[in-house]
């Protein structure tokens, strides 16, 4: 799991994200799932467009470029759509539907994504 934050306000965009970084994991992405939670999300490496044929519910889609900045937002796309597929998209996050509006997202923003607790599982340091 990661979280993803804005760069320079530093809001959560999500603090509860998958890695779907493997052709089975692309493949399964969100389906078979109900819902997200609002801190939920699924970041889909490498991607430059996705669809949801078969999901059951709208989910807002950022597309990312090789540095994590936004170039493309899809707000609460509909089950049954397709994104475009984007040349300098290199990767999409997918979010809980009202995710983009609620945490400021737009195009030109430097995200930054990071393992879940990575500060907490350093080792301490002794005497």
């Amino acid at each position: 799991m990661v979280s993803v934050h804005t760069l320079a306000e530093d809001v959560v965009v999500a603090s509860s994200v998958m890695v779907a970084d493997t052709s089975v994991s692309r493949a399964v992405g969100l389906l078979g799932r109900s819902h997200l939670q609002r801190e939920e999300g699924i970041w889909i490496k490498p991607s430059s467009g996705v669809h949801t044929i078969g999901m059951r519910f709208p989910i807002d889609v950022v597309g990312l470029d090789a540095q994590l900045r936004v170039v493309r937002l899809w707000p609460s796309l509909k089950p049954y759509r397709l994104t475009a597929i984007v040349p300098s998209v290199r990767t999409v996050l997918e979010l809980a539907a009202g995710r983009i509006v609620e945490s400021g997202l737009q195009l030109g923003d430097q995200l930054r994504i990071q393992e879940s607790g990575l500060l907490h599982e350093a080792p301490i340091p002794t005497s």
